[in-house]
């Protein structure tokens, strides 16, 4: 296969790299995660990688706890996840850097957009941490933040849900999916592929998304190759 794509941004929710146990990390989920991306490391595709932090602390439900707090809480939860991918991508032969926007020299890198970018051009792989780095913006907003930054061709969201439908699936069984999308009923209908920020962003800039499954890892490679997976979503 070839890829259709030089540079792609990969959005990990943190809840996926927990595997069954639905909490904390499964490293045995995390390779098998990150096989596909060494295989496109060695096509020569150029990778970044955002995660959420989910599956240690949601900062929207915290309940009465100071929102700002929360989230802060959230962005470290999402340096946790970084750390772990970063371990699973080295253990796979990848040379990888970590790159957060919260300081923290002891255990990354500040982000810095050229220096990612060379990263990049070098073969490396980034692993963005801490979202934007400022409450109230989800990981989705950072994914379309830093994919604007580093001139990605495209936004790679792995869900756990294989496209976009016109409802939930999960609670109307004649849920319609997509095979493509546009960025104007996304935002006009509310569909759920990101929050409305990140979307606007991605439409602004131009940078399409492809929503698919990661219940088969393989959708990573085949998504990148150009295949009909998952939903694309792009400028009308």
């Amino acid at each position: 296969m070839e890829p259709k794509y030089k540079r792609v941004l990969l959005k990990l929710s943190g809840e996926s790299l927990a595997g069954e146990q639905k909490h904390g990390i499964d490293f045995d989920t995390v390779l098998r995660f990150c096989e596909p991306i060494k295989e496109l490391n060695d096509m020569g595709v150029e990778v970044a990688i955002v995660v959420g932090g989910g599956n240690f602390w949601r900062g929207r439900s915290s309940g009465k706890m100071d929102r700002t707090r929360a989230d802060h809480m959230g962005m470290l939860a999402t340096t946790i996840n970084a750390l772990g991918v970063c371990d699973a991508l080295e253990q796979l032969g990848l040379e990888v850097r970590v790159q957060t926007a919260i300081s923290m020299q002891q255990v990354a890198e500040p982000y810095i957009r050229n220096r990612a970018i060379r990263h990049l051009e070098k073969g490396r792989i980034v692993v963005f941490g801490c979202g934007t780095g400022n409450p109230f913006f989800s990981t989705d907003t950072a994914a379309a933040l830093r994919a604007a930054e580093i001139e990605a061709d495209i936004i790679l969201k792995a869900t756990m849900v294989d496209g976009v439908y016109d409802s939930d699936p999960k609670q109307n069984p004649d849920a319609k999916k997509y095979d493509k999308v546009s960025f104007h009923d996304v935002l006009t209908n509310d569909l759920g592929v990101m929050d409305s920020t990140a979307a606007a962003i991605c439409k602004d800039n131009s940078i399409p998304i492809i929503v698919f499954s990661l219940e088969k890892p393989e959708n990573i490679v085949s998504a990148v190759c150009g295949e009909n997976v998952g939903t694309l979503v792009e400028q009308e």
